[in-house]
């Protein structure tokens, strides 16, 4: 997905350069208001990824502690907000990698409708709803359909952060996107269109 066309993520948070000296020099009171800005994007995606909220609830608690630790790393080469997320994506994908022993994602096909490759309907407005439809979806499912559509990330980027390949990352999103398709819009399909998870 080109740059000018990913969505706008709610970690994009301009954190002010002194604030990040202070935190960098171990002001707890920086290292708060840190927390109090990212919390929410954090467990948001963490909740997306895992759909767990204890599961989420760790990986913003374990991400916040990296963060911590490390940065003094943080160098300024890219934005803290950006930095911030990979930490939370990683911690997240993590805790998918280690349920991989158990069938997690649905059937690949290598001849996807050009449809299933669009973003979900309408409907995903509805946070709730949204949620309750990725819950039902396998983790690494739910995983690469939030990070393609919400975080804007390639499907180059999501095989490498989850130790997979790009086939498996343009799979898992059309048979994903259809599967929530059909969780968010039950009363579009037929007898003919069962879903299947």
């Amino acid at each position: 997905m080109p740059p000018e066309t990913r969505p706008a993520s709610s970690f994009a948070i301009e954190v002010p350069g002194t604030l990040l000296a202070r935190a960098r020099a171990g002001d707890r009171a920086a290292f708060e208001q840190v927390y109090r800005w990212f919390e929410r994007p954090v467990f948001t995606l963490a909740l997306r990824i895992c759909g767990d909220r204890e599961e989420a609830s760790e990986v913003l608690q374990d991400t916040m502690l990296k963060v911590i630790d490390r940065i003094r790393d943080f160098r300024g080469d890219c934005p803290f907000w950006g930095w911030l997320r990979q930490i939370a994506v990683n911690e997240a994908l993590m805790r998918v990698r280690r349920v991989r022993s158990h069938p997690d994602g649905l059937d690949l096909d290598a001849h996807e409708p050009a449809d299933d490759l669009q973003p979900p309907p309408p409907a995903a407005a509805d946070a709730a709803l949204l949620q309750r439809a990725l819950a039902g979806l396998p983790a690494s499912t739910r995983s690469v359909l939030w990070l393609y559509h919400a975080e804007g990330y390639t499907h180059e980027e999501i095989a490498a952060l989850m130790e997979r390949t790009a086939s498996f990352s343009k799979s898992q999103l059309a048979r994903g996107t259809r599967r929530l398709r059909a969780l968010l819009e039950p009363e579009t399909r037929t007898d003919r269109e069962p879903v299947h998870a």
